[in-house]
């Protein structure tokens, strides 16, 4: 990341809203945005498939196909439309192949694929394949459920509202193993409403 055309930018925009970059609460302001994009921005060029690739381990024949699922995955990431936080919980499932990974590589996986402009229907659709790819797993089931700050920080201002979405591959796909892994998140926030319902969460507000 470019930190010094970030912080010029950062003046630029808030000269451009009426302010003064100058006057002493907003000195530190363009370095301190700089700082937070840094993280928020920090999986730009991340290769999120070998992160899975790399954290997988050979599978007994007793393990292959068999359901695993992690529910509550907190995340955030960054709407690509509105420049705004949206923040959540992921329920990650995945049927393996030849290949286990380790939980807390998903959750790695998650955070490289979120961490970068996005919008929550192609980040739940570029785990579900990182982590397909990755393992060459049988199939991948990935919910996600965020709060967007453009819809509860602007415009009709929603703040109850939550966005959920659903990316399958493989075996995951089809109805009855999304049954089965749906099933197997129960009780997790969202989990009632991911029957596909598609998302609606203001992009072009």
């Amino acid at each position: 990341m470019d930190r010094a055309r970030v912080e010029a930018a950062v003046r630029e925009l808030l000269l451009a809203v009426g302010d003064d970059p100058d006057r002493p609460e907003l000195e530190r302001t363009p370095a301190r945005v700089a700082d937070s994009y840094a993280e928020f921005f920090a999986g730009m060029g991340v290769d999120a498939t070998a992160i899975a690739r790399d954290g997988a381990v050979h599978s007994e024949d007793g393990e292959r196909g068999q359901l695993v699922v992690v529910r509550d995955v907190r995340f955030r990431s960054m709407c690509e439309h509105h420049l705004l936080p949206f923040i959540g919980v992921a329920h990650l499932a995945y049927a393996p192949g030849e290949q286990l990974i380790g939980l807390g590589t998903l959750s790695r996986v998650l955070d490289a694929v979120a961490s970068r402009p996005q919008l929550q229907e192609r980040l739940g659709e570029q785990v579900a394949a990182a982590i397909a790819e990755g393992l060459d797993a049988d199939g991948v089931l990935v919910v996600l459920d965020a709060t967007h700050q453009c819809v509860t920080a602007r415009g009709e201002r929603q703040s109850g509202s939550s966005t959920v979405t659903v990316a399958a591959t493989g075996s995951l796909a089809d109805a009855a193993g999304r049954g089965e892994a749906i099933a197997l998140i129960g009780a997790s926030a969202g989990a009632g409403a991911v029957t596909g319902a598609g998302p609606d969460h203001g992009a072009d507000a």
